[in-house]
């Protein structure tokens, strides 16, 4: 990691914790697709997701609790990026967090 890089982590207001878990991606107009929820902050997530998402778009996503005692997490936001993923078959998409239930 570069300099740049390691100052801009380090000016986040909020750990981003790493997760790679299942979840279901709901947009208006759209079948729900399966997605992995890559990372989660309080603010943000990123999802890997097969197809591209349109900036600006809401989205729920819905991510389902490992463990029974725990309820499932939906959250509601807002596209704010899409871009190639790995080998380009995925991409990673940023949503910024408006509500999380």
């Amino acid at each position: 990691m570069g300099h740049t890089d390691r100052d801009f982590e380090e000016k986040r207001d909020f750990i981003r914790m790493q997760l790679n878990s299942t979840a279901k991606l709901h947009s208006q107009g759209s079948q729900p697709i399966d997605v992995i929820c890559h990372d989660l902050s309080a603010t943000g997530m990123s999802i890997i997701a097969t197809e591209p998402l349109t900036l600006g778009s809401e989205v729920t996503i819905d991510i389902p609790s490992p463990n029974a005692q725990f309820e499932p997490m939906s959250s509601k936001g807002q596209v704010v990026r899409c871009d190639p993923y790995d080998d380009e078959t995925r991409f990673l998409v940023g949503v910024e967090i408006s509500n999380i239930s």
